[in-house]
This record gives structure tokens, C-alpha cells and sequence, in this order.
């Protein structure tokens, strides 16, 4: 009996399967943010809205400059 407990207590197959399915969860929730971001759910405009804004200060820095 104790022979049987030290060699499960020893195996190491099932630790490499929880922690490539650790892996596997943590890059979903990465790349669930990370839609999030890029598409504006979490309602500032996304990508789109940063490089607006980066457009309209550039605008405005070139108007700046110009008179």
C-alpha cells in the first residue's frame, strides 16, 4: 500500500497537464483584455480614439506653429 501512495505521490504527468491548462487560461484572459482595449469596450474609444486624439493634437500643434 505504501509503495502504491509513494509512487502517485511521485508522478508527475498530471502537474505538466494543470499547468499548460494554467498557461492556456491566463493567455485567454490576456487576450480578452486586450480585444477589450483595442475595440473600446470599456467605453474610452479604443484605438481608434488614441490615435484620433493624437491626430487632433498634432493638428493643433501644427496650427500652433504655423501662425
Amino acid at each position: 500500500m505504501n509503495a502504491k501512495l509513494l509512487k502517485f505521490l511521485r508522478d508527475e504527468d498530471g502537474i505538466t497537464a494543470i499547468e499548460y491548462g494554467l498557461i492556456a487560461g491566463l493567455v485567454a484572459v490576456a487576450l480578452i483584455a486586450a480585444v477589450g482595449y483595442v475595440t473600446g469596450a470599456n467605453g474610452t474609444g479604443g484605438l481608434s480614439g488614441i490615435f484620433k486624439a493624437i491626430g487632433d493634437k498634432l493638428t493643433s500643434l501644427g496650427t500652433t506653429i504655423g501662425t
